[in-house]
């Protein structure tokens, strides 16, 4: 029998653990995947804990062929993923001018590249209804002086996610980039829960098939 399935790329302790407790408690089957094995398996124990089926894996996303495994992977235990989140990213603190060509490249293999390794892998789990969501950033209109090649991975994931909504309308699937215009902190506006809820909208607004889609939505708190 076929269960639905949200796969979360780069599934952390703050975004990544409220959008897997919010979608499981809505009735999907979580699948973690992110590099670092202690972490997956403290937020996979956790779920299961709360009685959500949760499986995980631990992956270097910037590996496109270990990527594209562990989602087909879990697309093929699972008979169907519905929902498809992009959480990874790669800060590093290094200035536009003091960022080297190869730094950036790796940057963007983690925080771009990974979203299409990943869509390419799971489309054939998935069914019209499906949902294909991005963690967008403000520093993608508004660099960050500090770390500038996290703006040029946000603002590469909202092109990238355009694209893949026009590609995949026709098939009954949607694409958005969920913009988040602040620091995702506990106890603010920006706090992980209220991001994990307005991802569940988006889950039932692509469900429903509204007419009024966007490829990219922004959360302001």
């Amino acid at each position: 029998m076929e269960s639905r399935v949200a796969v979360i790329i780069g599934a952390g302790p703050g975004l990544g653990a409220a959008v897997a407790r919010r979608l499981g408690q809505a009735g999907f089957a979580i699948a973690l995947i992110a590099r670092d094995q202690q972490r997956l398996t403290q937020l996979g124990e956790a779920l299961q804990a709360e009685d959500i089926t949760a499986g995980w894996t631990a992956v270097d996303v910037s590996d496109s062929g270990e990527l594209a495994a562990a989602v087909t992977r879990f697309g093929g235990f699972s008979g169907q993923i519905g929902v498809l989140h992009h959480n990874a990213v790669a800060f590093r603190s290094a200035s536009a001018s003091s960022l080297s060509a190869a730094d950036l490249l790796a940057d963007v293999a983690i925080g771009t590249a990974s979203l299409l390794t990943s869509v390419t892998a799971a489309l054939p789990f998935m069914h019209p209804g499906g949902l294909v969501l991005a963690t967008g950033g403000g520093s993608a209109d508004h660099p960050m002086t500090s770390a500038a090649s996290l703006g040029v991975q946000k603002a590469a994931v909202r092109n990238l996610v355009t694209a893949l909504d026009q590609d995949l309308r026709a098939r009954g699937i949607r694409a958005a980039s969920l913009t988040v215009n602040g620091t995702i902190a506990a106890g603010t506006p920006f706090a992980p829960e209220r991001i994990a809820d307005a991802v569940a909208d988006l889950v039932t607004a692509a469900a429903t098939a509204r007419d009024d889609w966007r490829s990219e939505v922004p959360f302001n708190g």
